[in-house]
């Protein structure tokens, strides 16, 4: 018997439809999954086997064959644990779901338990202008799939819990209460620092008209203090912008378990030894970098001469642009990244150059 379901994955920023088609048939036992697979894909079937076993149904002792189609399109990720179990057990004559254009995702324990993913919001977003109404994803991802209210959302504990839903149409898809898009109180801002009024006026002009800004002064004049609290005076961000945000992170696996819509603007800091692959996004999977983790925020450029003219010069494109394109030989991402760039870095060599209180030592060339 075969059996059809959907899932889903990730491609850049954005979540499309993977048909689970599960055949078992008489034979020598074998388990192969087959449409362009990587290794985490294949190492599921381990965890597929031991969770069907350990919530009390019987492994299929025969020949089984799972395609994951479209089959042209690399599968990575552990999103198809969950449909991959239940499409075995719909075709061995276990299960018979009741709920049609449902969508399934979630990583699966030895014990059967559902595990967080990332990515379920861009999933999910995605996913609202298919032919899909329901999605069943890992009860700590709940939250975040919730942010997208077209879809009705069907958190799951377990393997067993999943197969409930399934089968019981009665069940009433979950409603989370999302706060109102504000931002929230921080502990520190302007009204904490005294004095620096010429340099508190050039953050509020650089907030008010979206402009970069370099500072140059001395070590502890508190320049690193004032950029850390200039995301506090920017105004909050759309509902629009925190999806997108939101989406960016949850890619990355940043969002916390249970966490849902990001509405504070990201601040991100980089060190000045950081490589053109983690700035810009790239990698083995093309993932997004700092420039696009600060999107709709402030990246932080801190002791700004220290980093490599590389790294400089590659902060072009997303600074005219608003985007970064991650190109790979398979394929081609675009990663927004809007962000308000904050440079900050010492007069000269030593720090002290014009500084009342000290004596700078460099030589005329070092300055």
């Amino acid at each position: 018997m075969i059996s059809i379901l959907k899932s889903a994955a990730i491609n850049g920023l954005d979540g499309y439809v993977v048909d689970i088609e599960t055949d078992i048939q008489n034979g020598l036992p074998a388990f192969n999954i087959v449409g362009l697979p990587e290794r985490s894909v294949k190492e599921s079937k381990e965890r597929i086997r031991s969770a069907i076993k350990n919530i009390g149904y019987p492994f299929p002792d025969r020949r089984i064959t799972v395609n994951l189609a479209p089959a042209d399109i690399k599968k990575e990720g552990s999103y198809f644990d969950l449909p991959i179990a239940i499409g075995i057990l719909v075709s061995a004559g276990f299960v018979k779901p009741l709920r049609e254009n449902v969508l399934l995702i979630g990583e699966l324990a030895l014990n059967g338990s559902l595990r967080s993913i990332k990515g379920v919001l861009s999933i999910v977003s995605s996913m609202a202008k298919s032919s899909c109404t329901d999605i069943i994803v890992p009860n700590e991802n709940k939250n975040e799939a919730s942010v997208i209210k077209s879809m009705n959302v069907f958190p799951a504990l377990d393997l067993k819990n999943a197969i409930e839903i399934l089968t019981d149409i009665s069940k009433t898809p979950y409603t989370h209460d999302t706060k109102k898009y504000s931002k929230k109180e921080h502990d520190f801002g302007f009204e904490d620092v005294k004095g620096l009024e010429l340099a508190k006026r050039a953050l509020e002009i650089a907030a008010s008209g979206n402009h970069n800004l370099l500072m140059i002064g001395p070590p502890g004049t508190g320049k690193t203090m004032l950029a850390k609290r200039f995301v506090t005076i920017l105004p909050e961000m759309s509902e629009d912008e925190a999806i997108e945000t939101t989406k960016i992170h949850s890619i990355r696996g940043l969002l916390k378990d249970g966490e849902g819509l990001l509405i504070d603007r990201p601040f991100r800091s980089p060190h000045h030894t950081i490589s053109d692959v983690a700035l810009v996004g790239g990698g083995q999977d093309a993932h997004p970098g700092e420039v696009s983790l600060a999107h709709n925020g402030v990246l932080f450029l801190d002791e700004f001469p220290e980093f490599s003219k590389n790294i400089i010069e590659s902060l072009r494109q997303p600074l005219e642009d608003g985007y970064v394109t991650v190109s790979r030989a398979q394929n081609t991402f675009v990663y927004p990244s809007r962000f308000s760039l904050i440079a900050a870095m010492n007069p000269c060599r030593c720090g002290y150059y014009s500084d009342p209180t000290h004596i700078c030592k460099c030589t005329p060339n070092d300055i």
